[in-house]
């Protein structure tokens, strides 16, 4: 099993942070180790997006940080410049593809098909990302997928909460789940550090009863 696979077991909950400021970058680290997070994945939707992976990296040296959103080689030389320790993309493109090079061991690609799946993992990825996952079919789509493909394994991402992250975590191809849940983008702009950490204690408590 590959190191990207075994790290997203170890850290079940990948929070899925959208961050406007760089100032909030260093705190929100903070937060999410105090709240017993491991890992976190930092989307470049935002201006700010590269740099704060990188004051995160530098506030929390023990937090593993990826970058989200990744469309292009350029978002791929940038994060890992950065310091980023994993990508993760929407999907996968030919482009995308020939610019990762040597570093698609770090690409957690999204997918939403059998066919999609079944050609990352001919590709070379081991951890794919079941995009956006409410809508690709979820637990059941999960589920049925694990029957002919029981060797690929899944962190789902897109519509999980609080509610249902225990139901994805159950199967035995997910090895966690990404959500916006723990560190939605008004809890960073109110900076509402205090609310951040306690809910990556009751997400981290829940995914590993």
């Amino acid at each position: 099993m590959s190191g990207l696979v075994e790290a997203a077991r170890a850290a079940p909950i990948v929070p899925v942070l959208v961050v406007d400021e760089l100032r909030h970058a260093a705190p929100l680290a903070r937060a999410l180790r105090e709240g017993g997070l491991t890992i976190a994945e930092v989307t470049l939707r935002t201006p700010a997006g590269v740099a704060v992976i990188e004051a995160m990296k530098a506030a929390e040296p023990d937090l593993l940080v990826g970058a989200g959103t990744v469309l292009t080689g350029a978002d791929v030389e940038r994060s890992l410049a950065a310091g980023a320790d994993f990508l993760v993309s929407p999907g996968m493109s030919p482009g995308l593809l020939a610019a990762l090079g040597d570093n698609r061991r770090l690409m957690i690609p999204g997918v939403a098909t059998a066919s999609e799946a079944m050609s990352r993992h001919e590709e070379g990825f081991d951890l794919l990302k079941l995009f956006p996952a409410s809508i690709a079919g979820g637990v059941p789509a999960l589920k049925a997928l694990a029957a002919p493909l029981p060797h690929l394994k899944f962190m789902p991402t897109g519509g999980i909460g609080a509610n249902d992250a225990g139901s994805y975590l159950a199967l035995p191809n997910v090895v966690a789940v990404g959500g916006s849940w723990i560190a939605t983008g008004e809890d960073v702009a109110h900076m509402n550090w205090a609310g951040i950490s306690r809910k990556s204690r009751e997400a981290l408590a829940a995914a590993l009863v």
